[in-house]
């Protein structure tokens, strides 16, 4: 109802405004003009609905019990639609062994062993993954987007003490939700965090959500473009009261909590030994759903007319009644495009074909199914080896045959006729196969292989070989988990950025630990610091980092000048998780000004020292140059084995300080302050810059080199003792100078007769060759003739040899002939007398 006044000012009213009281709700309401005021009100309108308010109070409550329905249906067909990968879940959660099976096939108490393969590659995933992600300092760190100033650098600290603060100490749950989500998400493949405000503990919570309690509209592909996202909840009916009592929820009465299980549950309640008791533990299920509607009256109108453009909203349904308990909107107050928030985290192990994942028991649930299998036969193989049956004949009767024969023990037998062995035959049992063996062998390093489970030993690594040998090794061994971890540091990203809105909007407003600063505000919380997780996402392992540096180091080894050294023993320490790694290896940042003398007395014992800009210079300089120059200080320092080091050190720091004073000079020169150090200036004022700074640099040169000629001539010309010194080295250099010039022309004389000398002993030379060449001549004819006169002499005598021989040899003839007549004399003369006779 609306009603209209008018106020006069010609005194025509009866009525004067002094006389009624007016109230003004709505200031747009009141209408100005110069013949009056026109106020108009409307008693039926009710004050605008809050941006954060339970739009459900103010529904009417048929409007509400329809829009239930069909969310409870939406959600009866989402969870149908996954069904099958529901089941799937089921059976691979057997393959993990978490209970014994009491098996009676083929034979009661047959081996129901599980092979550990999976169980194994899960535990290992959460037990490396955990000291990634969560260190003992806590799980986030800060980076600063954009250009680097000492106010971003200060908030960043205290966003991440602060963040970390709070995840450590203030919210306990985090820690073991984190282990309860690390051992889910290799078995299922998805897993899922929920971070939100907690109205009753009032602070920021963080909720492991396991992929069975969240399901999603068919289709989804992720969380930002899924239409639909439930999260099943479980709550007793204390804690929906006190959600009630807090107005997070309607005070409605809730119909009594009926069983509602899965197949999931039942087989989680069957591997760790549970089973729920409805009589005393009844707990309502809530479904939670970010889910786009329409709702009108409420945010769909454009000009006074709807859009039908569905909003997200955040419904809370009690499943067992059907009745909503909250509708709240979904997206900023202050955003236009009203888009959707997430309160949810999807981490995934191997991204698949669908909206969840795959985990090992998808990848390799096979291989551990035949590993078990495998193991199971060589247990009974081994079982049936050891206490073999087999046939007896009906006659044969063995006391107490009922049970079996202990080791030692000896029983009476009744044998029908003949022997025993005669009456048994035992079936032809193996020995466990080796061929089984080696299989299983096989597909258990296969199965380890592939989930990065495989012990890489420290023998099978060179060790004389290359750190990036080393390291490509183990990058190729550690691969499918690097890539894993990988991606559980992009979601805990989006984690902790929903967790930093969080804290922004609802955090407090002073820090809860001393600080310089007690005041806590939202802009800390804004897009300069970036929040990420500790984790490496390009390595997996402490192992993978170490490896990396080492590498580093023995570049840095090659030059050491291109590499800042402490940052990077700073960061070798961080990996290592050395604590305090400031305190072993300080930042310069840290090192305090202090006086020259306590300067000296640091460098002497090892410890850093800086130089800064404000500090005198020239007093300093003095101070460390007499400490050089100190007997008992060089002494101590060339006994010292590090005395070098010591030294070099110094010497750094007193070029630190010339090179201050120089500065200085410059700008005492220009007459004017250069920017500051490590400014980055524009390419017109740097070039500006060098062109006035060039010429008094010039004059600085040329005027400190006037002082020093100057401060020479003066010592010289105050000091007697040096122009006696002088005058004496004058005369001693004209000695010299005229005994050089005695001792040139004497060696030129000496030059001389060498030369004339050298000349006369050519020309002998030259007449005694020609002699010696005429008597060669001499002796070369004496010998030719000598050797013609052997020659004729030696032909002569030949010719008379031979004549001697020619003559013996003829009288040799004659002999011979002489002899041979003799003989036939005498043959003759005997011959006759044998006649004779």
């Amino acid at each position: 109802m609306a009603i209209e006044k008018a106020f006069y000012t010609n005194g025509a009213a009866s009525i004067s405004p002094d006389e009624i009281e007016v109230e003004i709700i709505n200031p747009e309401e009141v209408n100005i003009s110069a013949d009056g005021m026109e106020i108009s009100m409307d008693f039926d309108a009710e004050p605008p609905v809050s941006h954060g308010a339970n739009l459900a109070e103010y529904m009417d409550e048929n409007e509400l019990m329809t829009l239930g329905s069909e969310l409870v249906g939406m959600y009866n067909a989402d969870k149908e639609s996954r069904s099958d990968w529901e089941q799937s879940y089921v059976k691979g959660l057997d393959l993990l062994g978490m209970k014994f099976e009491d098996r009676t096939t083929p034979w009661d108490g047959a081996c129901g062993v599980f092979h550990p393969m999976l169980s194994e590659a899960v535990v290992r995933f959460q037990s490396q993954t955990i000291m990634e992600i969560f260190p003992a300092s806590g799980p986030a760190k800060t980076t600063i987007v954009g250009q680097l100033t000492p106010e971003k650098v200060k908030q960043a600290q205290r966003v991440e003490d602060y963040l970390n603060y709070m995840m450590t100490v203030k919210m306990p749950e985090y820690r073991t939700e984190t282990e309860k989500l690390l051992f889910s998400l290799p078995i299922a493949g998805s897993a899922f965090r929920k971070v939100y405000y907690d109205e009753n503990m009032g602070r920021a919570c963080s909720m492991f959500v396991p992929a069975e309690d969240f399901v999603v509209s068919y289709g989804a592909a992720d969380l930002e473009t899924a239409e639909r996202a439930t999260h099943v909840m479980k709550k007793t009916s204390n804690e929906v009261l006190k959600l009630q009592q807090v107005g997070f929820y309607r005070d409605v009465d809730l119909s009594p909590s009926a069983p509602d299980s899965s197949d999931i549950a039942e087989k989680y309640n069957s591997m760790t030994g549970d089973h729920p008791n409805y009589e005393v533990d009844q707990r309502h299920t809530l479904l939670e759903m970010m889910v786009n509607v329409d709702l009108a009256g409420f945010e769909d109108m454009d000009g006074g007319e709807p859009t039908g453009i569905a909003l997200p909203y955040v419904i809370t349904i009690d499943r067992g009644s059907n009745n909503i308990l909250s509708i709240r909107r979904n997206w900023q107050e202050n955003d236009a495009l009203k888009l959707k928030r997430q309160h949810f985290v999807h981490y995934q192990y191997l991204p698949g074909l669908g909206f969840y994942g795959f985990g090992l028991v998808h990848m390799i649930g096979g291989l551990t199914k035949s590993a078990t299998s495998l193991l199971r036969q060589l247990v009974d193989a081994g079982t049936l080896a050891n206490l073999p049956g087999g046939l007896k004949s009906r006659g044969l009767r063995i006391k107490g045959d009922d049970s079996p024969i202990m080791p030692g023990e000896f029983r009476d037998v009744d044998v029908p006729g003949g022997i025993i062995r005669d009456n048994i035959t035992f079936l032809p049992y193996k020995e466990p196969s080796s061929v089984l063996y080696q299989m299983l062998q096989e597909i258990v390093q296969d199965g380890r292989r592939f989930a990065s489970a495989a012990d890489l030993k420290a023998s099978d690594i060179n060790g004389e070989a290359p750190v990036g040998t080393t390291l490509a090794l183990l990058e190729r061994e550690m691969k499918v988990l690097t890539a894993v971890q990988a991606r559980v540091h992009a979601s805990m990203k989006e984690e902790l950025k929903i967790l930093c809105e969080i804290v922004a909007d609802y955090g407090p407003t002073e820090y809860p630990y001393d600080t310089e600063e007690r005041a806590l505000t939202s802009e800390d919380f804004d897009d300069r610091v970036d929040i990420v997780p500790v984790s490496d996402p390009n390595s997996g392992t402490m192992a993978q980092r170490i490896m990396q540096y080492q590498s580093a180091l023995q570049l840095a080894s090659q030059a050491p000048q291109m590499y800042n050294l402490p940052l990077l023993h700073r960061q070798m320490l961080e990996v290592l998780g050395i604590r305090d790694v400031n305190k072993v290896i300080p930042d310069e940042d840290d090192i305090k000004p202090t006086d020259p003398v306590s300067e000296n007395m640091l460098a002497m014992t090892g410890k850093p020292i800086k130089a800064f800009a404000y500090q005198d210079h020239e007093a300093h300089l003095a101070v460390h140059m007499a400490a050089m120059n100190d007997p008992k200080i060089g002494e101590m320092l060339a006994l010292s084995p590090d005395g070098e080091v010591k030294m070099a050190a110094l010497n750094s720091h007193i070029a630190q300080h010339v090179a201050f004073q120089y500065r200085a000079d410059i700008e005492k020169e220009l007459g004017t302050r250069l920017p500051p150090e490590g400014e980055t200036l524009p390419e017109d004022i740097e070039y500006r810059l060098s062109q006035l700074v060039a010429p008094a640099a010039q004059q600085l040169t040329g005027r400190t080199q006037q002082e020093m000629a100057a401060q020479e001539a003066m010592a010289a010309a105050e000091d007697p003792v040096l122009q006696l010194q002088k005058a004496e080295l004058d005369l001693e250099a004209a000695k010299v100078a005229s005994k050089t010039q005695v001792d040139m022309a004497r060696i030129q004389a000496d030059l001389a007769k060498a030369a004339a000398k050298d000349d006369l002993e050519r020309d002998k030379l030259a007449v005694d060759q020609q002699v010696e060449g005429a008597k060669l001549g001499v002796k070369i004819a004496e010998t030719n003739t000598k050797e013609e006169l052997e020659t004729k002499k030696i032909a002569s005598k030949d010719k008379i040899e031979g004549a001697k021989l020619g003559v013996e040899i003829a009288r040799d003839i004659m002999i011979d002939e002489r002899q041979a007549d003799v003989e036939e004399m005498i043959n003759k003369r005997d011959t006759t007398r044998e006649n004779t006779d």
